[in-house]
């Protein structure tokens, strides 16, 4: 099957903190999600950090990021659980949607 993947430069937002996510739920940032432009919400998908080959599986619940170099905005839980601090280069795989 030739599922979704792509490589960009993933960066984290957690001072939203209780704000809504476009898809309406509240947003945690200590939560394991995130924020794609494109992607049907939700999906789930794989988030590998090629700086240290750490991965984790989230689901995509929110729209962004909005700067035009950006693929993916990790929630604050997230980037922690792959040693994300500021901006890594990342290789997004999509797993599916919740349907």
């Amino acid at each position: 099957s030739d599922l979704y993947s792509e490589i960009g430069i993933a960066s984290w937002y957690g001072s939203e903190s209780g704000s809504k996510t476009s898809m309406g739920t509240r947003f945690r940032p200590n939560g394991v999600s995130a924020a794609h432009k494109t992607l049907p919400l939700p999906s789930k998908v794989r988030v590998t950090n090629l700086h240290n080959g750490k991965s984790v599986v989230l689901w995509v619940n929110d729209r962004g990021p909005f700067k035009h170099n950006r693929i993916i905005d990790l929630s604050h839980g997230a980037a922690r659980r792959i040693g994300l601090r500021g901006l890594a280069k990342v290789k997004i795989d999509y797993l599916g949607s919740a349907d």
